[in-house]
């Protein structure tokens, strides 16, 4: 089984999944962007884009990567990823469809501010808040409109935090 953390940078998708992976057993943590930093490895490198996504080779190395690490060994993978462009969403989910992944996707949400407020305070990547994780407000808010939140259990995290959200998402998911 696959457990899809998407949501917006900066929604804590990573630290939830962290947690979520201790309150699932036999669950590990892929973060597909690993496979995206891969891609960025190449030299000479990929055609210029803005997003790894935007490569076609990411969505089904995620697939074949998610498959053979359940295939080595079984339980669950965690995967904390923003994915916000509906067609890349159809080909993860259809390509782990096709290998009988079961997938269970959440969308960690919050309202805008609240999202600026979590960007604009965060010092992991560095002083002041991130220009990329800042120009994915608007994408997140128009795929949340018009495909994400139908495609998912939407979990709104704005007064929640992070362990709560991951109790919820492995209760969810044991149940």
């Amino acid at each position: 089984m696959s457990v899809w953390l998407n949501g917006t940078h900066g929604a804590g998708k990573t630290t939830t999944a962290a947690l979520v992976q201790q309150l699932i057993p036999n669950s590990r943590v892929f973060d597909a962007e690993k496979v995206g930093e891969t891609l960025m490895d190449i030299t000479p490198g990929l055609p210029a884009t803005d997003n790894f996504q935007h490569w076609p080779p990411w969505r089904p190395l995620v697939v074949e990567t998610a498959r053979l690490v359940l295939d080595y060994t079984g339980g669950t993978l965690v995967m904390p990823m923003t994915v916000l462009v509906e067609q890349y969403w159809r080909e993860i989910s259809t390509g782990l469809a096709q290998h009988a992944i079961p997938v269970r996707h959440f969308v960690l949400h919050a309202d805008q501010d609240t999202l600026r407020r979590r960007i604009e305070g965060d010092t992991l990547l560095g002083p002041g808040p991130s220009p990329f994780r800042l120009r994915y407000l608007e994408p997140y808010a128009e795929a949340a409109r018009t495909w994400l939140h139908g495609e998912a259990e939407v979990v709104d995290t704005t007064h929640l935090t992070p362990a709560q959200v991951a109790l919820q998402i492995a209760e969810a998911v044991k149940s």
